[in-house]
């Protein structure tokens, strides 16, 4: 147990001092003899925790300077053991969650997460910061991992995302004793001095790993990622740990026994199992899940057992003895009985099996004994099940399927058993001589071994077992074999029919998988009889759809087509397919998908395995670049391609038992054969040569079909072939050199190498995505970067707390870079609030709302990084001009809400417009002015003759221009939209040192544009002016059109609106109006509306007579100009003053954007304010910071305030 430390002043003389180092005394109370220490403690608990005071401390405290130091940072060290030890003794269940309640909101406070945020768990421990410790708690929560230290004055706060751990390993070294060194791409952290090192490290492993999952994101994760809802009351530390404890258990028992995805352990038991081929009782656990109880024994190869529920009849108690003590008996339909004993509660053993065994015939009314729901990647329906007859013959793989097949699959026809018997022909083994007969006893040690070991799904699986598999499955067995030891044959017999099923389904859909399949059938083994004909591909075919209807993440990658044409030469369709699901999605994790993330991460084990076995030959591999050339292909086909079929399939043998074990071992083997020949080498086309040489010349003596051309080697045969190598020697040698690797240590191997290989395909997918965006934009290349990490920390926020956000949905990593990460318009707003050089307080959030609407262009709600940089880069970047036409677009259609529209009926018929009145409004556009407006080219996408190339050159043509638009091809402004941009102005300007000067120029600007509109508009109405630029003179008669593009910009009238039925009379008149501003605005003069109709001598004129108001209204208090009813114009007479008292908009008022430029650049304040440089650096700083602290009320709070 440990104590409070006490500093000891004078050796009492009533203690003996046992053990002393400069740091500790360890005493002995005199005359209390030599067994007892503290009360209720060990001798030898209390010599464990003085080593590990020396192991752990002494270095440590040898970097303090003074005693001081030394004392409070011993007194924190202890302190904080002793608070985790009472954490430990506590209940561990939700009777007592207060401690850890109360830790958890400590970690929310301290690191400001949100309540999404769940801590797992946490441990005191210390950080190094450079060669000083700093004593604190680590917070482990499920997306953070995060430190806490307050020591001596000084505070250590330290926040990492698992997503941005780059490596993560524990290790021992002379500065750090015993740490765990986790790394980011920015920085390198080392924490060290737990009490338990290996739970906490295991700990943040399950949690990175869970990271890499999402950043991977593929189908079959979903279920595994999501952490438990809070379906329980309580979420305490047993509650979270327990269930990540449990899912590592469960994965680890998966792997074990090649059990379904969806397998879940109920329990484990030590017990002893009596082997009748050895007479022997076998130490050992037991374990059982739902449909499966099996035995592992201590000793690794001893004896693997696995008995499915399905095949249980008999569970029974046998009588206790000395000998046998608490013995169950389990009887099966095959007429095996396996004796387990020494199992601690026999009694709630047999109870929980036969509560099991209750449920498994409920749940499928065929009676067959099969209750396992349809895993989870399963797309077809529950399958019917089995014909009745068929039930007491699937105990076993030796039924051929072609009979059971037939009557569930009906119409399609399918090969109904392995292509190798259709097309080798059934010559008689004598014809074969001594190849013959080999085969012929290899068949024999197997048939032995059955009637020994038993045969089917309960067979003992033992040392002898693998032996036999090394010497070569002979072909008659291989089909049944494979299924058994992949496990492909359990998930086959609970899903009949559910081949049949989606092949039906499958059958005539088109996808871009099934394009990819068909060019590549004819590709897959083109060299053996069984695939140049139709039969042959066309069972390819099916598998190969099937199984891309099944899991569309994966849908179809190359090298599958070579796996399955294997697979269906020694199995029927069905069996083929499910050894193919067994490979996808168990036995070779992620090798399938888009990336090949599984195949780089086993490459990247292959490379360190090469260091650790063959180091010279390592560092010549790296040299040549060979490793990363070679090992896809050899991983992804299981050798199949580039080797003769007929020794590959060995390998395949040993795979399918063993696991990627052999593969690697095997090609370790290839490598160390080879080093002399692969030295010498001079660049990679030689050592590939030299590799490509001698695994052609692999070959099997022992096979009894005829031998297939193995087209590579025809090609590279060369005048002096090298000498022949025997695949089992290969096999033997790979064996006895390389059979240190164990399952296990791969495993750790694959997550430590998952952790890089995700985080460089996120590097590459973060240069392609900035290699994607134009030289244009302004950003540096680091700027981008920095904006792309914060971008995609905001899509990854709303998968961690955001589950009801669109962006929550899935990404699909299939998408081009760019895609792949989207944020929304609540996310959109957090991050506009925290990177906007234009802070404008409380209408900020309506601001971002509009610059979202504007860049969404699709009008799908979400935007991509492209997007969100070009809105970025228009207020950070450009002169004067550019920022202001930014600002400018903000305040007019799409970027104006539907909100700030008259009503939602208008605003409803603004974005949906019917054809009609569309096609009427790109009619008026083509014969009114010739602008490079998008709706024309909407009306040019919709003509009736089919285009030829030349249009679609146009079209590019014009899309190029588009994006070269000019200050006069931007629509003019109407009153509303004018008073909204005023508004903005006025917030923007509220924070600024030169608040009282800005708003000083903006009211002089305000008053001054708002007389230029006034003066445009009486221009405007003058009866018989001569039209402009092709301007109609019909413009009268168009104004009392129905309105076919009525203006949302225009606000709803307050409640009480004494005006507001009168508002809604005039609409009718007001609407064609502005639509016409809108439509015509974009001329290439400028000059398409009435308003544009004055001289430049008249503007000037108006300009100067404007000018006599300005110390009027510069004068006018700055608060007023938030509202609308002082950005009338100044004269008395205006017409427009007595009608806007209600709040009505002065319709004929418009104005351009030249206009509005001129007259800012009269304020040299307001120049000064647009021009100044902003960095962006310092706000993605920021930014980073606040990151974590945005909770998913925030939306709710934003989306609450009105523009």
């Amino acid at each position: 147990m440990w104590l409070g430390p006490e500093e000891v002043l004078v050796a009492n003389a009533l203690w003996v001092t046992e053990r002393a180092n400069p740091f500790f005394v360890l005493q002995r109370r005199r005359g209390h003899g030599k067994g007892g220490g503290l009360t209720g403690s060990s001798r030898k608990e209390i010599t464990k925790h003085w080593e590990w005071l020396e192991n752990n401390l002494l270095q440590t405290l040898s970097i303090f300077d003074n005693e001081e130091d030394i004392t409070t940072f011993v007194k924190g060290k202890i302190h904080g053991i002793i608070a985790e030890e009472n954490k430990n003794l506590q209940p561990q269940g939700d009777e007592d969650p207060g401690k850890f309640k109360e830790a958890e909101l400590k970690m929310r406070k301290q690191f400001g997460m949100p309540d999404g945020e769940k801590l797992v768990n946490y441990y005191s421990c210390s950080y190094w910061k450079g060669r000083v410790p700093r004593q604190g708690w680590l917070y482990l929560t499920v997306n953070h991992l995060c430190f806490y230290s307050f020591l001596l004055g000084k505070e250590v706060s330290l926040v990492v995302q698992w997503v941005d751990v780059t490596r993560l390993e524990k290790n021992a070294t002379l500065l750090f004793p015993e740490s765990i060194r986790v790394d980011t791409r920015d920085q390198e952290l080392f924490f060290s001095m737990f009490l338990n090192i290996g739970e906490t490290f295991k700990l943040m492993e399950q949690l990175a790993n869970l990271a890499m999952r999402q950043l991977l994101d593929s189908e079959g994760f979903l279920e595994d990622k999501a952490l438990p809802r809070p379906a329980r009351p309580h979420r305490n530390i047993s509650a979270l740990k327990r269930d990540l404890d449990a899912r590592a258990k469960n994965e680890c028992y998966r792997a074990t026994f090649r059990l379904p995805r969806d397998e879940r352990l109920d329990g484990h038991t030590g017990c002893t199992l009596w082997t009748p081929f050895n007479k022997l009782h076998i130490p050992g656990q037991m374990f059982i899940s739902s449909n499966y109880i099996c035995f592992a024994s201590k000793e690794e190869n001893a004896c693997h057992l696995i008995i499915p529920l399905r095949e249980v009849t008999i569970v029974e108690k046998a009588d206790s003895s000395s000998v046998l003590p608490s013995p169950l008996s389990i009887s099966t339909k095959s007429k095996m009985t396996f004796l387990f004993a020494n199992l601690k509660d026999r009694d709630f053993l047999v109870q929980r099996i036969s509560d099991f065994l209750q449920k498994m015939p409920s749940k499928q009314p065929g009676g067959h004994g099969r209750g396992r729901k349809a895993s989870t990647a399963d797309l077809a329906p529950e399958p019917s099940p089995a014909p009745p007859e068929t039930s007491d013959q699937l105990a076993s793989p030796t039924t051929p399927l072609g009979s059971r097949q037939s009557s569930s699959i009906q119409e399609a026809p399918t090969a109904s058993q392995g292509l190798l018997k259709l097309f080798q022909g059934n010559s008689p083994m004598e014809d074969l001589g001594a190849r013959g007969a080999k085969e012929k006893m290899k068949e024999e040690s197997w048939n032995i071994h059955f009637f020994e070991y038993g045969r089917g799904v309960c067979m003992y699986r033992t040392a002898k077992t693998r032996e036999l598999v090394l010497k070569g499955i002979p072909e008659s067995l291989r089909g049944e074999l494979w299924l058994l030891f992949s496990g492909a044959w359990n998930e086959m017999v609970t899903h009949p029919g559910y081949y049949a099923n989606l092949v039906e389904k499958s059958t005539g859909k088109y996808s871009l998988a099934t394009e990819e399949i068909e060019r590549d059938l004819h590709r897959s083994m083109p060299e053996h009889p069984a695939f140049q004909n139709e039969l042959g591909i066309a069972a390819l075919r099916r598998v190969l759809t099937a199984y891309a209807f099944r899991n569309p993440t994966i849908g179809y990658c190359q090298a599958m087509n070579i796996v399955t044409s294997v697979l269906l030469l020694y199995g029927n369709e069905e069996e083929a397919f499910w050894l193919l699901v067994a490979l996808c999605e168990r036995m070779l994790p992620d090798y399938y998908n888009t990336r090949v993330v599984g195949a780089l991460v086993d490459q990247g084990i292959f490379e360190e395995l090469t260091r650790d076995f063959l180091p010279q030959l390592s560092e010549k591999m790296q040299d040549l670049g060979v490793i990363s050339s070679i090992s896809l292909s050899w991983f992804l086909t299981l050798f199949l391609s580039v080797m003769p079929f007929e020794s590959s399939v060995v390998i395949v043998d040993c795979f399918f038992y063993e696991g990627i074990k052999v593969i690697l071992q095997v090609a370790l083997a290839i490598l160390d054969a080879n080093t002399e020949q692969l030295l010498g080498c001079s660049d990679e086309g030689e050592a590939m040569t030299v590799l490509g040489r001698y695994l052609d010349n692999v070959v099997n003596k022992q096979s009894v079909s005829p031998p297939i051309p193995h087209l590579h080697a025809l090609l590279t045969s060369g005048d002096d072939p090298p000498a022949e190598v025997d695949i089992f020697d290969l096999l033997k040698v790979s064996y006895e050199k390389f059979s240190s690797l164990r399952a296990e240590d791969i495993e750790q191997m694959r997550f430590k190498q998952r952790l890089k290989v995700i985080q460089s395909l996120e590097d590459t997918a973060k240069r392609s995505v900035v290699r994607a965006i134009p030289g244009d934009i302004g950003f540096s290349i680091e700027e981008l970067e920095d904006l792309y990490m914060v971008f995609k920390a905001k899509h990854l926020a709303s998968q961690y707390w955001g589950s009801g956000r669109p962006t929550a949905v899935r990404r699909d990593p299939s998408l081009p870079y760019l895609e792949q990460y989207r944020i929304d318009a609540g996310q959109f707003r957090e991050l506009f609030a925290s990177l906007t050089p234009w802070a404008c307080g409380t209408h900020t959030p309506v601001l971002a709302g509009r610059m979202f609407r504007l860049l969404d262009e699709n009008k799908d709600s979400l935007i991509n990084f492209k997007e969100f940089v070009t809105g970025m880069s228009g207020m950070y970047h450009g002169d004067l001009t550019e920022k202001l036409k930014a600002l400018y677009k903000l305040h007019l259609p799409p970027a104006l809400s539907p909100e700030e529209a008259e009503s939602a009926l208008e605003a409803t018929h603004y974005f949906t417009k019917d054809s009609s009145s569309e096609e009427a409004l790109q009619q008026e556009e083509q014969e009114g002015s010739r602008n490079e407006d998008v709706q024309e080219k909407r009306g040019e996408e919709k003509g009736t003759s089919p285009p030829d190339y030349r249009h679609y050159l146009r079209m590019w043509a014009k899309e190029k221009e588009v994006q070269k638009e000019t200050i006069k091809d931007l629509p003019k402004m109407n009153q509303e939209q004018f008073i909204e941009l005023c508004k903005t102005l006025y917030n923007m300007f509220s924070e600024d040192p030169m608040e009282q000067d800005l708003y000083h120029a903006i009211a002089t600007v305000a008053s001054l544009l708002l007389r230029i509109g006034e003066v445009g508009k009486k221009f405007s109405a003058q009866p018989g002016r001569k039209p402009r630029d092709g301007v109609p003179e019909e413009d009268e008669p168009v104004a009392t059109e129905p309105p076919q593009d009525p203006a949302p910009e225009l606000q709803p009238p307050a409640a009480g609106d004494p005006q507001a039925k009168a508002r809604g009379d005039t609409h009718l008149g007001k609407a064609p109006q502005e639509s016409q501003v809108v439509g015509e605005g974009g001329s290439g003069e400028g000059r398409g509306s009435p308003s544009q109709l004055l001289s430049d001598d008249e503007t000037k004129d108006d300009m100067s007579m404007s000018s006599y108001s300005v110390v009027s209204t510069g004068s006018l208090p700055c608060e007023d100009l938030a509202d609308d009813t002082v950005l009338v114009g100044g004269e008395a007479r205006s017409p427009p003053a007595t009608a806007r008292c209600g709040g009505a908009v002065d319709t004929d008022w418009c104005i351009s954007f030249e206009q509005i430029l001129a007259s800012i650049l009269t304020e040299s304040v307001l120049v000064n304010f647009f021009e100044k440089r902003v960095d962006i650096g310092l706000k993605i700083k920021e930014q980073k910071k606040v990151e974590r602290q945005f909770s998913t009320s925030s939306d709710l709070e934003q989306s609450g305030v009105s523009g």
